[in-house]
């Protein structure tokens, strides 16, 4: 009988899930040039998403702190140094693949 793709991943041991998301994390703060709307359109989460997510996880930081956990800085001194305004095309590409996310 072949596994879900749940099962496979919940099976997962806990400490090899939390050495990937380290590595995805430590990931997008190296690749700056990596902007949230570009992942957002291309695949429906972003760095904020992840921020979301380690609070819906357990993490007991407000939103500003579970960014700057995500980002490695504050979320303004992060779009200060390496947001780029976001062209029409990204909105529309973002808004495309966000709209895929709905189960």
């Amino acid at each position: 009988m072949p596994v879900s793709e749940n099962d496979t991943l919940d099976a997962l041991p806990d400490a090899v899930a939390a050495a990937a998301f380290r590595r995805l994390v430590r990931h997008l703060r190296h690749r700056h040039d990596a902007q949230n709307i570009d992942l957002m359109g291309l695949s429906g989460f972003c760095r904020n998403c992840l921020a979301d997510w380690i609070r819906d996880a357990g993490f007991d930081g407000d939103k500003a702190e579970a960014r700057a956990v995500i980002h490695g800085m504050g979320m303004d001194e992060w779009k200060e140094r390496y947001q780029t305004p976001a062209t029409p095309e990204q909105l529309a590409r973002m808004e495309e693949s966000v709209a895929k996310n709905a189960r």
